[in-house]
This record gives structure tokens, C-alpha cells and sequence, in this order.
């Protein structure tokens, strides 16, 4: 009797590094690189991400990582698995957790969120099934092409970036921002040409696609009703990355976390750049644009999940910083750390309950609970300052009064640190790198950032607010207030 092996479907790190060079016009501080990995931030950032792929086969974070596909009888990226059940939640969590953990919870879009998009499309294939292209002289098949592309992801592991959201501009009119707005500008033989922009779209420089769309708003024109996938080298594409704030090539004891890079946010600028029809996933209806937030519903979980590991993280920070500085027995202290722990076990009840409360979609795919995720990002984003400020306070002075490696090896002040830094059964050395991560965590530039993409990833609180009024049904609610009351 033979013991034979499912097939594994996997990349490894030096494959997704290869697929980069590709050709990807990107631009970083206003020059255009000759390849991604000209620019240090980005390459330090895919050296991280390709960790990533290499760890599928590690029997440590295989689990994690990977599962067995049964449509294709192989084992594929379990950034690709859609839930059929509450345990698939689960199952697929595991990956979200591992990338957080990864990342310290860093990169707000890892490898895995960007196909949550395509599975979202996939969850309600049968709506999709039922639309047909409004333009004239082309009809892609929605579904079959939502089909096509889940099972070239997981077969090929690629990664793929989202952007929704159009360029910051002037936002005075309601259609203001039209001039940025990505529309259909040509339909052609095979595809159609599509011209705009999408901002903040982040990994797209370290990634292999781009998912598009547009956010409906009333009067969105058919043109602009567009859903598809592209790869970043399409001709036409080109990328404009934000300013990078990490350290890339630093010490990594002056910067435990920031001399890894980090994942770039760039401008996607969409000239005249040609989609093949088999890549539509909508075009002209604009009912399907407005699937925007049920399509997205495991994004935000991803958000949430991601911020719980995070706030794990820095619990485990502060009993560090206790530690090594001994004041775990003043009550104050205490307090504080009782702050972050609550916060850390709010988040990961959200996290829980809108699974508990998963029903499917019309495609069989579970789905967790919409109010729940929404209340648990809002959550998230209100207290996250007061979290930082909190972590820093517990570090008081060891976060103004940093030193470096080299200070420490310095012949002529090197032994005055190591007699004047030492902290509780830990030299002044160790010490430091615990400060030196947790400035990197909450304090540099990079984290300040991080922090400004938290709140807008999340969703500021006021639309969040909105949300939540309009999604929640209250109607038992007030049956039992008015029952109560002798309404009725």
C-alpha cells in the first residue's frame, strides 16, 4: 500500500521574488526605478513577504499557512480559502494571525487580504451569474471569470493588492472627484480601455495584481461601474509610492522591527491601460458596484483579526517592559497594563462573536457577522491612541533616552552605559532593544504612520457610526422596549 502525498501547489520565496521582475513601472521619491528592488524599503519588504512563502513548507507554520483545496485536489496558499463552515473561520484566522504576527501587525494589507476580494466575489457568485454586461459589442461572463481567477490564485499562490478608493481631491461637489474616477473610456475587441486613478494602493509595488473597482456613490455612471484584476505589469499601470519611513539596512538592534522595510502605499494611476474581458467581473451594472461592502465583509474581518494579534502584541510589550524594569508591584502600573489587556480581549471577543454569528451566502461561503465586525473596528480605532500612549508611558524615559549599538561598543563611553543602563536581570544592552522595538512599534515615523493607516484602513469612526445605524436591525429591540413600556 502506497502512501501517496496530495499535491502541493505552493510558491516559494525565490519564486515570488522572480515574479517581480517583470517589467512594473514604479516611481519612489519622484524617480522611476529600474526595478522594485532598487528602492531599499521595498526590497527589505519583499525579503519579509517572501519569508512568508517559504514558511508554507515549514512543518512549524504549514498549518497556518496552507490547506487542502478538495476542488482541486491539491494543497494551495490559505490566503485563498473560502469558509464553508464557522471551523473554516477558523481554519482560515490561523493565517491572518500568522501574518500579523509575522509583520508585528505592521503591514495593514499582507499577502492574504487582497484575495479575500476575489473570494468575496466568489461567495456570491450566483448574483453574479445573473448580470450581463450593459456596454455594447462586449459580454464577459462575470461568474465564469470569478471562477477562473479563484482557481488561478490558489493554484499559483499569486498575491494580489486591492484599491477601492479613489485620489484625495476637491470634494466640494459630489462628483468633484470625476476627473480621478477610473471609468471604461474604449471598449475594443477582447477588453476595454480604462483610464483614473486609486489611491492608497497598498503592496501593489511588491505584488503581482491589482484588484479595482469603484466606491458607488448616487449617479455613478456605468463607466464607472467596472470590477476587475489586473497584473501590475500591465502596460499603462503605473505606480507612484508614497514616502517610505522605515530603516532599511539599520541595525537591527537600534531598529528591531524597521530595518525589515515595510509595505509601501502607492498612487495607481490606470492610462489607457487595456483589461481583457476574461478579467471583468463587472461592467456597467450598477447594482454589483453596490456589493462593495458585502464582497469586502472578510476584509474588514481580516482588519479585525489583524488589530487583535496586534493588541496581544502589545500586552506582551508591557509585561516586558514591567519586567525589565521591575515595577510590575506598583498598582499604577498595573492599572495601565489592566487597559490593554481589556483592550486586547474586547477585540478578540469582536473577533469571536462575529464568527459565532457567520451565516452563508447564497454561494455556501460563511460569512462573518456584518454589525459585529463594524462595532469591533470602530472600537478598535477609538481606543488604539489611548493604547500607544499607554504603552509608552509604561516605558517612560526608556523611550526619550535610546543608545545604539555603537554607543555601547564605544571604548570611552560604552562601560558608563553598561554600569548606568542595566535593568532588572537584564543588561543595559537588552535593555535598549526592548526599547528600541518599541519605538519602532508605536513612536518612529514609520509607526506614526502605521497609526494614521489604521484609522482610515478601519474606516473612520464617523462612517462607521453611519454604518452601524444603518446595517443593525433593532426592530426585536424596540418590539420588547414598546412591550414593555404597554405600547402594545
Amino acid at each position: 500500500m502506497t502512501d501517496t502525498k496530495p499535491v502541493r501547489r505552493l510558491r516559494t520565496g525565490a519564486e515570488y521574488k522572480a515574479s517581480l521582475n517583470d517589467g512594473r513601472r514604479v516611481w519612489v521619491e519622484g524617480q522611476e526605478l529600474g526595478s522594485v528592488f532598487d528602492a531599499p524599503h521595498l526590497a527589505a519588504g519583499i525579503d519579509v513577504l517572501a519569508e512568508m512563502f517559504d514558511d508554507q513548507f515549514s512543518p512549524e507554520h504549514a498549518g497556518d499557512t496552507t490547506y487542502f483545496e478538495p476542488r482541486l485536489g491539491a494543497v494551495v496558499s490559505r490566503s485563498w480559502q473560502a469558509p464553508m463552515s464557522r471551523e473554516d473561520l477558523a481554519e482560515r484566522r490561523r493565517m491572518i494571525e500568522y501574518t500579523a504576527r509575522k509583520t508585528a501587525g505592521t503591514y495593514g494589507r499582507p499577502p492574504d487580504l487582497g484575495p479575500s476580494i476575489a473570494m468575496g466575489l466568489w461567495a456570491y457568485l450566483p448574483t453574479f451569474r445573473k448580470k450581463k454586461s450593459t456596454f455594447a459589442g462586449l459580454s464577459p461572463d462575470f461568474a465564469e471569470n470569478i471562477e477562473r481567477y479563484m482557481e488561478y490564485g490558489q493554484l499559483n499562490g499569486i498575491t494580489c493588492a486591492e484599491s477601492l478608493t479613489g485620489p484625495q481631491n476637491d470634494r466640494s461637489q459630489p462628483l468633484a472627484q470625476a476627473a480621478s474616477l477610473l471609468r471604461v473610456t474604449a471598449v475594443e475587441k477582447g477588453g476595454v480601455r480604462i483610464s483614473g486613478a486609486k489611491s492608497v494602493g497598498s503592496i501593489a509595488a511588491q505584488t503581482n495584481e491589482i484588484f479595482f473597482t469603484n466606491l458607488a456613490y448616487e449617479g455613478t455612471p456605468p463607466e464607472a461601474c467596472i470590477w476587475g484584476s489586473i497584473p501590475i505589469a500591465t502596460e499603462g499601470l503605473k505606480l507612484v509610492s508614497r514616502e517610505c519611513l522605515s530603516n532599511p539596512g539599520a541595525d537591527p538592534h537600534d531598529h528591531p522591527l524597521n530595518h525589515k522595510g515595510e509595505e509601501a502605499d502607492q498612487l495607481v494611476i490606470f492610462d489607457d491601460v487595456f483589461v481583457p474581458q476574461d478579467r471583468i467581473f463587472n461592467l456597467g451594472d450598477q447594482e454589483l458596484v453596490s456589493y462593495y461592502g458585502r464582497t469586502c465583509n472578510w476584509a474588514h474581518w481580516h482588519i479585525l483579526s489583524r488589530l487583535a494579534v496586534k493588541a496581544q502584541l502589545f500586552v506582551g510589550c508591557a509585561q516586558l517592559v514591567l519586567d525589565i524594569l521591575g515595577t510590575a508591584r506598583f498598582q499604577p502600573v498595573q492599572a495601565l497594563v489592566a487597559n490593554l489587556i481589556q483592550y486586547a480581549q474586547t477585540l478578540r471577543a469582536f473577533v469571536l462573536a462575529a464568527e459565532a454569528q457567520a451565516q452563508p451566502t447564497e454561494q455556501g461561503v460563511f460569512a462573518p457577522d456584518i454589525p459585529l465586525l463594524t462595532a469591533g473596528r470602530m472600537y478598535s480605532i477609538q481606543h488604539y491612541p489611548n493604547m500607544i500612549h499607554t504603552l509608552q508611558e509604561l516605558c517612560g524615559q526608556g523611550l526619550v533616552m535610546r543608545f545604539g549599538r555603537k554607543a555601547f561598543e564605544n571604548p570611552d563611553i560604552g562601560h558608563h552605559l553598561v554600569e548606568l543602563l542595566p535593568g532588572h536581570g537584564v543588561s543595559g544592552i537588552e535593555k535598549e532593544r526592548v526599547m528600541n522595538f518599541i519605538w519602532d512599534l508605536t513612536t518612529s515615523s514609520h509607526a506614526g504612520r502605521v497609526a494614521l493607516f489604521e484609522n482610515v484602513n478601519a474606516t473612520p469612526a464617523p462612517i462607521l457610526r453611519t454604518r452601524l445605524f444603518n446595517e443593525y436591525d433593532r426592530s426585536a429591540h424596540v418590539t420588547l422596549a414598546r412591550k414593555l413600556a404597554g405600547l402594545d
